[in-house]
């Protein structure tokens, strides 16, 4: 996180150090006005990091001209008497009265819960969509993977396949890529090798999970059953 103002340097690290004395949140990273490269502008060319991965908050809206896409408006908070009285308000400030504002709906708590949703949403659909595109073109067939009579579609192993954007089936067809078997000499296993289709054990799939990458399918053979020797 970093502490951005318009005001001056000392100013800005007497405030970071007030907010975080530890140095946990923002250390170092404080920008104020001259290390702004454009004037009355605040802009994300000198904060490190993607500019589609960073969240602006703050209570004034023109100085974000160039990134109104990232900022999420929020009201002021006022605390001290001062703060208030700039801004023409004349009712008594939370320091005077000894309290602060409503923890359940107050600006800043409000303001959290709006962070910590963004927060899940993107690392959610980052995961999800990042996820889907390993097996992203593989249709996969099981033989021989559970027991019969399981449901299929509730197998732990069908389950990390699709989130992992391969498609599953259950019936052999031309559009099949991928067989996915513990046993060389089923006929699913057979039908495979005949039409040039790769067959592989389910520690492909296991192996694509953990990798975060599709695998070289030979690194992942299928034994002859010992009930055919």
């Amino acid at each position: 996180m970093y502490v951005y103002t318009m005001g001056e340097r000392p100013y800005a690290i007497q405030m970071a150090e007030l907010l975080d004395p530890r140095k946990i949140y923002f250390d170092s990273r404080v920008i104020s006005q001259a290390d702004c490269t454009q004037k009355h502008q605040k802009g994300l060319d000198v904060v490190l990091g993607a500019e589609s991965a960073v969240i602006i908050l703050d209570d004034t809206e023109y100085v974000w001209r160039q990134h109104k896409e990232n900022l999420i408006l929020m009201d002021r908070y006022h605390y001290f008497s001062s703060s208030g009285r700039s801004f023409n308000m004349n009712n008594r400030s939370l320091s005077e009265l000894k309290m602060d504002e409503s923890e359940p709906d107050g600006v800043l708590a409000t303001i959290l819960e709006v962070l910590k949703r963004v927060h899940q949403l993107f690392f959610d659909l980052v995961l999800k969509t990042v996820g889907s595109e390993v097996l992203k073109g593989c249709k996969l067939l099981f033989t021989r993977v559970w027991k019969v009579g399981e449901q299929a579609e509730k197998q732990k192993l069908w389950e990390v396949a699709e989130k992992l954007g391969a498609i599953c089936c259950k019936d052999l067809d031309s559009s099949v890529t991928h067989v996915v078997s513990t046993d060389m000499g089923t006929e699913k296993s057979q039908w495979a090798v005949k039409h040039g289709k790769f067959l592989v054990h389910p520690r492909w799939i296991e192996a694509a999970n953990f990798l975060w990458k599709r695998q070289p399918e030979d690194k992942f053979p299928v034994n002859v059953s010992k009930n055919e020797h």
